[in-house]
């Protein structure tokens, strides 16, 4: 049995978490996240619980198990509290500003690089070389963080570039690193 699959998931006060057949759509102080899953994984509602449960030993049924389990609890954490995402900008004149709904990157290019905000993610710039990116969609959070990031990757000689705030970026050594042949 799986251990993630067979952990109730609880529901908080003032989250309303409505089931129908395969469909999940979890309402909170955060948003409404909505969401289809397999049919043969059955999702039932006990009390201020929901109980994930599969019909049998299959692997692709314990591998659905956990999974379904672990995504209806990503729904109800990010419809409670939200999930963010802490993004640095480093390198000489690289900096970040909000302009209106926008991103607005100064990335070393001979242009700025602008990016719109999506629904369901909210930007928020408190320093110019910090960006927070923040929503109650765990997977919508984390490509729009990654779709900004590639805007400018950090580069391995110098580091300069847009990294996660808890990211390690693995360094090289320049040319003349290893030393000079004579």
């Amino acid at each position: 049995m799986s251990r993630i699959g067979k952990k109730p998931i609880t529901v908080p006060a003032g989250v309303n978490v409505t089931i129908n057949g395969n469909e999940v759509t979890v309402k909170g102080p955060k948003g409404e996240l909505h969401s289809t899953f397999n049919p043969e994984i059955s999702i039932a509602m006990e009390g201020s619980e929901i109980i994930v449960t599969r019909p049998t030993d299959d692997k692709n049924h314990r591998a659905l198990h956990g999974l379904t389990r672990t995504l209806i609890a990503n729904m109800v954490e990010g419809v409670t509290n939200g999930y963010s995402k802490t993004l640095e900008v480093n390198g000489v004149g690289y900096r970040a500003q909000k302009q209106g709904k926008n991103l607005v990157m100064n990335l070393g290019f001979s242009h700025q690089v602008i990016v719109p905000e999506v629904p369901g993610i909210t930007i928020d710039v408190p320093a110019p070389n910090q960006v927070v990116i923040s929503g109650a969609d765990k997977q919508q959070v984390g490509q729009f963080a990654a779709e900004v990031r590639e805007k400018r990757p950090p580069e391995p000689y110098k580091g300069k570039g847009i990294k996660y705030a808890d990211e390690h970026i693995r360094r090289k050594e320049g040319k003349a690193g290893k030393g000079a042949k004579k």
